[in-house]
């Protein structure tokens, strides 16, 4: 399986407009034959990944559904950490996808990629899309430098046609210096990037994800997909803290990933394999 994203097939010259986010525009660039068959924008709301779980739980989304907005203001993460950012300073956008027929049996324990693929997906975008070089830091942020310029965030959710997973992405766009949530964050605004191009940015992601999700679910290959993750993961090969609660942290080195995506650590007690956690990088 190639993990290659080719550039006819993520992004094109005439996806670059000077609109912040414009919903038929998106439409026009992702709705068709392929992953996405419905997309919404709304001005504003609390969390992007809570309503498009709630719009799920009853059927009001299905499988291929996207949810967008340039205000977030009550954005979840891990651990359900809470934050909010400036209108307009940043893109929040929760994908949802229902695969019907790997509800079950060895089929399921491949969903743990999900949130990876989508890593893979907005790092290879922002590069395509703004130049910024992004790099991935496991499980679930996209850096630049240690610089942390994008959240993931995968929840599970019961739908009408099945178990679906909302996929949350937020990227800071326009974050001045002083509007940082944490001294290490970053948006594309500091690191030089035009942010007038939020629709293309939006398109150019989802494309990537559809790519990579087509190989996931088709021809899922778990050493295809790590080999392509530790290519851009900037974890791997570094001495990182394990952050498992207030109280337990593990550290050692970070040698590879398993066949579900899991992060091996070479510790002075011997190897851990971690299915999530808080990461630090250390120096």
């Amino acid at each position: 399986m190639s993990m290659t994203l080719t550039g006819g097939s993520v992004v094109s010259d005439d996806m670059y407009d000077a609109d912040p986010l414009d919903a038929d525009r998106l439409r026009e660039l992702v709705v068709g034959e392929g992953l996405w068959r419905q997309v919404d924008v709304v001005a504003e709301t609390g969390s992007t990944n809570a309503d498009l779980a709630a719009r799920a739980a009853v059927g009001d989304a299905g499988h291929g559904s996207v949810l967008l907005t340039s205000y977030q203001s009550s954005g979840r993460g891990r651990l359900d950490r809470t934050w909010s950012a400036p209108p307009g300073s940043s893109l929040a956008m929760s994908m949802l996808v229902v695969p019907g027929d790997l509800q079950d049996g060895p089929g399921w324990q491949r969903w743990t990629w999900l949130p990876l693929i989508c890593g893979m997906a907005v790092s290879e975008a922002i590069r395509r899309a703004t130049g910024v070089p992004t790099v991935l830091k496991w499980p679930n942020d996209v850096m630049v430098g240690d610089r942390k310029l994008c959240g993931i965030l995968a929840e599970q959710v019961s739908t009408p046609q099945g178990l679906g997973c909302v996929i949350g992405v937020g990227i800071n766009t326009d974050l001045t210096e002083d509007q940082l949530p944490v001294p290490w964050a970053t948006s594309l605004l500091l690191c030089g990037a035009s942010t007038r191009n939020k629709t293309s940015i939006a398109a150019t992601v989802l494309r990537a994800f559809a790519l990579l999700y087509a190989n996931w679910h088709d021809d899922f290959d778990a050493d295809a997909l790590g080999r392509a993750y530790v290519e851009r993961c900037a974890t791997i090969g570094r001495e990182v803290r394990v952050v498992l609660s207030e109280r337990e942290s593990v550290t050692g080195q970070a040698t590879a990933l398993d066949a579900d995506g899991r992060l091996v650590v070479r510790t002075a007690d011997g190897t851990q394999v971690f299915g999530a956690g808080d990461i630090t990088h250390l120096r």
